[in-house]
């Protein structure tokens, strides 16, 4: 099916291809043309339609290397002109009470459900994960908007009792205004999805900025949206969205009228987006590394914690946020578990590595040339920092259609000096999984948390006073912890997000809908008296 090649393939490579008859049925079922004129990629205003006039951004798919669109991005002016219809949107929207703010996403809801195999096979040509994880992200946001559409009818904040005779206490929550939308090409539906629900629902605007590399998903979920939106007279601004690149990306980072962003990206570029956001007093909800760990003590399910650590370090190929990137084994079971994972990676390597539209698929390519070289260098530095590679390690040059994708052997590292090895700290989006052993529960602990990422991790172990002891005070230290399952894979209903360099942000479930919101700690006075706390007196 392909052949193994070290290096210097990737640029060879690269073709220019036809759009094939796969990918133009799959932009056709989405009313996505597939003649070649470039697609519009901004849309805030239903009389205005689709348009845009800035640079051109080119769709790839990263399985075959084919352009599958151009999309015309928005000018700084467009831009400016979207967040002006999103503030306008917002100052409607926000006195619309949140049950019927409700009722319309629950339209809005039908609506994707109504195209959830086509959106997600669009998620899997443009992005490259595997066909299952395409719709299932979009059954994320259909899952979402389930949690919204409920959350509708119980927005609210809490009663205080007060030490003052005739008065009241009380919290209360307002819409918040604009919300900003930066996504990540890994999860181009879900993020927006996790967002847009939460926003729309308590009363906000938001202005989408997609990745560059997947805006054919960010326009076929807007189509969608915006017919319910047309269909109830509903401002198109509650929805705008704003392909683009970094100058757009950083409009939204700048602009006063963006009272909340979320952000998903690397570490370094959070950390000036969060300075940025700050330093205007805006607020932000930050998305960044997670470098994921595995822990497997002696008296685990084995094949539970195989089929864990393989999913999380293979899915999506290992381009997730929380991915499993390093494992850590007990001493005493590692040489068995070893085995039976090299065993495991090499034969998904030989017969499971395919188109992701291909139902037999389970790993598919990295996303852009450029992850393709970071994972090159990656495997490299670890040969030169003491690691043995133990499976995988090659670029893989494919034939046929998938000759011009971007693939990659899935690859197991072996690190006996974790001190030495620094790459193991750093998280590279690609299929590497970082292995080592250990003593104690403590000592794993303490390698869990030995890097700058705080996202996800898990642990594997039938002994519950270990699973309490990692979820406690002196255990894991990420945002999301995990017993018997693995770091990916996280359900709507709780929160979602990391501690440490990962951002501190919380989206989807849980409380995570606070964020947007306006709050307010309210006293009501219902005495004709003058009421002071602490005892004060003005007489």
């Amino acid at each position: 099916m392909f052949a193994l090649t070290l290096r210097g393939t990737l640029s060879a490579r690269r073709l220019t291809r036809a759009l094939s008859t796969r990918s133009s049925g799959i932009l056709s079922s989405l009313e996505l043309p597939t003649s070649g004129e470039p697609v519009a990629g901004v849309y805030h205003h239903h009389a205005q339609g689709w348009h845009g006039s800035g640079k051109v951004q080119h769709s790839i798919s990263p399985a075959t290397g084919e352009t599958l669109a151009r999309v015309q991005t928005a000018s700084p002016e467009e831009v400016d002109a979207a967040l002006a219809s999103a503030r306008r949107a917002y100052e409607s929207w926000r006195t619309v009470p949140a049950p019927k703010r409700g009722e319309v996403l629950r339209q809005v809801r039908v609506a994707l459900n109504e195209r959830i195999d086509d959106l997600g096979k669009l998620v899997s040509l443009e992005m490259g994960k595997v066909l299952s994880e395409g719709r299932g992200e979009v059954q994320e946001f259909v899952d979402e908007m389930d949690l919204a559409v409920g959350l509708s009818r119980s927005i609210g904040g809490t009663l205080v009792p007060s030490e003052r005779p005739g008065h009241q206490m009380m919290e209360v929550a307002n819409p918040l205004g604009v919300v900003g939308v930066i996504t990540a090409f890994n999860f181009p539906n879900a993020v927006f999805g996790w967002n847009f629900s939460l926003s729309f629902v308590t009363g906000n605007a938001t202005v989408w900025k997609p990745a560059p590399t997947t805006p054919l998903t960010a326009i076929a979920t807007t189509k969608i949206v915006q017919s319910v939106l047309e269909a109830n007279k509903l401002d198109a601004g509650l929805a705008a969205l704003v392909c683009g690149g970094g100058e757009t990306g950083e409009a939204l980072v700048n602009d006063k009228r963006v009272d909340l962003l979320s952000f998903t990206g690397s570490e370094a570029r959070g950390r000036e987006v969060g300075m940025k956001v700050a330093g205007r007093f805006g607020q932000s909800l930050l998305e960044l590394g997670g470098n994921n760990a595995a822990t497997v003590l002696p008296d685990a399910n084995m094949q539970l914690a195989l089929r864990a650590t393989t999913f999380a370090a293979l899915g999506t190929s290992g381009q997730r946020c929380t991915s499993t990137r390093r494992l850590f084994l007990h001493s005493s079971i590692a040489p068995h578990f070893l085995s039976s994972l090299t065993s495991a990676y090499k034969k998904i390597t030989a017969e499971r590595m395919g188109h992701p539209l291909d139902s037999n698929t389970l790993v598919g390519p990295l996303h852009t040339c450029d992850a393709v070289k970071r994972f090159e260098h990656a495997i490299e530095t670890a040969r030169k920092q003491g690691g043995e590679i133990l499976a995988g390690g090659n670029v893989v040059e494919m034939e046929g259609d998938l000759s011009g994708g971007n693939w990659v052997e899935p690859t197991i590292v072996l690190v006996k000096d974790v001190e030495r090895c620094e790459i193991m700290k750093q998280e590279t989006f690609a299929p590497i999984l970082y292995v080592t052993t250990f003593e104690t529960l403590e000592e794993a602990i303490a390698l869990n948390n030995s890097v700058a990422q705080g996202l996800s991790s898990s642990l594997f172990t039938k002994d519950l006073g270990a699973a309490m002891t990692f979820i406690g005070a002196t255990g894991s230290d990420t945002g999301i912890i995990n017993v018997n399952g693995s770091t990916s894979g996280a359900e709507i209903g709780a929160p979602f997000g990391g501690n440490k360099s990962t951002g501190w942000g919380r989206e989807s479930g849980g409380d995570a809908w606070k964020a947007y919101c306006r709050w307010s700690s309210c006293t009501l006075n219902f005495s004709d008296e003058l009421g002071l706390a602490q005892g004060v007196t003005f007489d």
